[in-house]
């Protein structure tokens, strides 16, 4: 037990939930005064509940890929949660600061079927507010800049396709569904390519100063 403990102390990393969620529910159920966010785009997307599989697989994509990285990479597990629980907190910050929602769901859907079933389970226990940026397009693109950024990733060329697929269509679907504006998803592209600076490409310039100057 001391040697397993030992071996995957990194798992302190996961602690962080126990701060997310609870702040996360508190402001789900608080939040009743907030700003609307809407931009023109919006109005010209289209309601998609088939969207409704990539959205949940969100869930999947990224506890497979935090998994992942655990017990393979450690270096990349750091890196991987760095860039998604500082983003997550700076998103909380966000709404705690400044309450934001928007009133872009349809009251009626044009079908029935098995997908506009989940979509209203979805709503039931999801309210359209703490939105901006997007966590679903912040944490999707987040995964896959791991995932391009692994090396043990590096020639498994299937894997990376099948990625940036699941990112691209999670993104999609945050707002073919209606729960978010576009806005939210600019907002998380911007903010992660802070963050990407900040975990990778900071790095990457130091390790290459680095050899440089082995050579100099």
């Amino acid at each position: 037990m001391k040697e397993f403990i030992s071996k995957y102390k990194h798992a302190w990393c996961l602690l962080y939930a126990f701060i997310y969620l609870p702040w996360f529910v508190f402001l789900e159920k608080n939040v009743l005064h907030y700003s609307i966010i809407h931009i023109r785009l919006d109005d010209y997307i289209p309601f998609n509940e088939y969207f409704i599989i990539p959205y949940f697989l969100w869930f999947a994509y990224v506890a497979i890929a935090i998994m992942f990285f655990f017990f393979i990479n450690k270096e990349d597990y750091y890196k991987l949660c760095a860039f998604l629980f500082i983003g997550m907190t700076i998103s909380l910050i966000i709404c705690t600061i400044w309450p934001n929602g928007h009133n872009l769901r349809p009251t009626e859907f044009a079908r029935e079927n098995i997908f506009t079933d989940m979509v209203r389970g979805l709503w039931a226990t999801d309210t359209p507010t703490n939105i901006f940026p997007s966590i679903h397009v912040y944490n999707s693109i987040g995964v896959h800049l791991a995932v391009m950024n692994s090396e043990a990733l590096k020639k498994k060329r299937v894997v990376r396709i099948i990625s940036f697929a699941l990112m691209a269509s999670i993104c999609l679907s945050t707002v073919f569904l209606k729960q978010h504006s576009a806005l939210d998803g600019i907002g998380a592209i911007v903010m992660s390519m802070f963050m990407y600076r900040m975990v990778y490409h900071t790095e990457r310039v130091a390790n290459r100063e680095k050899l440089e100057g082995q050579f100099n």
